[in-house]
Formats: C-alpha cells, sequence, structure tokens
C-alpha cells in the first residue's frame, strides 16, 4: 500500500527557487574563476612536448576570459563604480580594470601565435599568474564591496544578462 507523503507548503516552486539562487552574478562569475583554474592546472601538468595540447587550452581559456572580461568591464565594473561612494572602493574599480587590462593584451597576444613558438608557453604562463591574482582580488575586496553597494535584484539580473551572452557564444552555463 502506497504510503502518502506530505509536502510543505512553499509561495515559490521548486524552478523558481533554483533559478533565483543560478542567476547572482558573482556566483556565476566565481564559477567561471573555478572553471578557468581548472584549465589553468591541466596546462601547468603538460610535458614540454604537448605544444597541441597547450594550443587548445590556451584558446579555450582566451574564450572564456574573452567573455568574462568583456562582461565585467562593460556591465558590472560601471555598476559598482557608479555607486562607489569612497576613495577605496573607486580604488578597488580602477585596480580591477587596469589587471583587466593586461589580461585583455596577453590574450590577444596569444590569440595571434601559434603554441609551437618559443615564447607562447612563456605567455600563457604569465596569463595563467595574473589571472590568478586577479581573481584573487576581485573575490576577497570588490565582490564583497558589490554585494554592499548593488542590490539582490540588479546582481540577479544581470547574472540574468551574462548567462545569455554566454548562451549566444556557445558557452556552458553552469
Amino acid at each position: 500500500m502506497p504510503v502518502a507523503t506530505r509536502s510543505r507548503p512553499s509561495s515559490r516552486t521548486p524552478r523558481e527557487g533554483r533559478s533565483r539562487r543560478s542567476m547572482d552574478v558573482l556566483a556565476l562569475l566565481k564559477n567561471d574563476h573555478r572553471e578557468v583554474s581548472e584549465m589553468f592546472d591541466k596546462v601547468e601538468e603538460l610535458g614540454e612536448r604537448a605544444s597541441a595540447q597547450r594550443g587548445k587550452l590556451g584558446e579555450q581559456i582566451c574564450k572564456a576570459l574573452e567573455l568574462h572580461s568583456t562582461f565585467e568591464q562593460s556591465v558590472l565594473y560601471p555598476q559598482i563604480r557608479e555607486r562607489a561612494e569612497d576613495h577605496e572602493e573607486r580604488e578597488q574599480i580602477l585596480e580591477a580594470l587596469e589587471e583587466h587590462g593586461v589580461v585583455d593584451r596577453l590574450v590577444e597576444e596569444l590569440k595571434g601565435m601559434d603554441a609551437k613558438e618559443e615564447r607562447y608557453e612563456a605567455k600563457l604562463m604569465v596569463l595563467i599568474e595574473a589571472v590568478r591574482h586577479h581573481v584573487k582580488e576581485e573575490e576577497r575586496e570588490l565582490f564583497p564591496t558589490a554585494k554592499e553597494l548593488l542590490e539582490k535584484e540588479e546582481l540577479d539580473e544581470m547574472g540574468e544578462r551574462f548567462m545569455e551572452e554566454k548562451r549566444n557564444a556557445g558557452m556552458p552555463v553552469r
């Protein structure tokens, strides 16, 4: 005989609850950080002669970083900057923008190189170091500032926009 089960009443359907949590742009950006970090780890595990694999991973890294960087610089950072009330908050944004400039330049240079070129691996390693530094500061300082300055609804709307941009670029949304 089947046993009757009770479900707890909720004002939101399970789908609504799930999508609300997953839309926060800061959570999505952190997921991107983890995914690119996994790619970095794979690059670092490669041997000297693995230029084809290194090149393939380099392409994936560059594609991921381009979309991520463009979104942060054109959507998230301007919102934070607009609300920044003190010198420290403004400095966080300015430093993040400068770090993005370095990363963007390295990405462009790598895209124009063959993975077999002598300087490719060194340039990729410098990119990895720059991104790791940036991610550490961004997650430790800038994201908490964003949470203070922006409303939850704004972060969710930016998350929706970011997911849409990733889908349009043919990238997975996690």
